[in-house]
């Protein structure tokens, strides 16, 4: 199976999964996503394939239970449990139900942007990068701002994106697959189930003829 076939595969278990709730067609997508290695080591994997697209017995477990941190260290057990964390938090009907963006926007949180200087601040890049998507979808709109809140911009740029219009080439299937967007999103970011967050802006009467 050709890698555009099997991640257009993989998105359609992941529609499924988010429309009609079946968690074990999610489960079924994350593996499919995952290598040929055997399904021990994929589990003990970190940031397997859109990890964020979980059944609700499995969100927000504690950090000794949730396959990322170390459970055989005496810190793992010091940190708060994320279901305890965030439960003042905005709510999101996705990932890890929590609206990041607007926790940061009406100042429920506050980051610290570098470790060693408390008083240092992002620089904040206000720009939307409009993408035109063949077909009826809608346009994807790229918020610099809020991405620029909580990252620098070597983060992504030019590892994952090379800054010049029309350099980079992105697709569904990339994404799927853990590359460009993928990096993110899934991961430690909102799923690819979302699609309205990113397919954002309705075309044109124009643009749709």
């Amino acid at each position: 199976m050709s890698m555009k076939m099997r991640a257009l595969r993989i998105m359609l278990m992941i529609m499924l999964a988010t429309l009609y709730g079946l968690s074990g067609v999610g489960d079924l997508a994350r593996a499919e996503a995952e290598d040929s290695t055997p399904q021990i080591q994929r589990a003990a994997k970190v940031n397997t394939f859109n990890r964020l697209l979980k059944p609700p017995s499995e969100r927000n477990l504690p950090p000794a239970e949730d396959g990322i941190h170390d459970p055989t260290s005496e810190g793992t057990y010091l940190l708060q449990s994320p279901r305890e964390a965030f439960d003042s938090l905005p709510k999101s009907n996705s990932g890890n139900r929590v609206d990041w963006v607007k926790a940061l926007e009406e100042k429920y949180i506050e980051p610290r942007f570098d470790r060693f200087d408390p008083e240092k601040k992002p620089m904040v890049f206000d720009l939307n990068i409009v993408r035109e998507v063949k077909g009826s979808m809608p346009d994807v709109v790229y918020p610099h701002k809020q991405h620029t809140e909580w990252l620098d911009c070597s983060n992504c740029h030019p590892a994952i994106f090379i800054p010049q219009k029309g350099a980079n080439q992105i697709s569904m299937a990339s994404i799927l697959m853990g590359e460009m967007c993928g990096v993110c999103h899934g991961k430690v970011a909102f799923p690819v189930s979302e699609c309205r967050k990113c397919h954002s802006q309705n075309k044109t009467a124009e643009a749709k003829n």
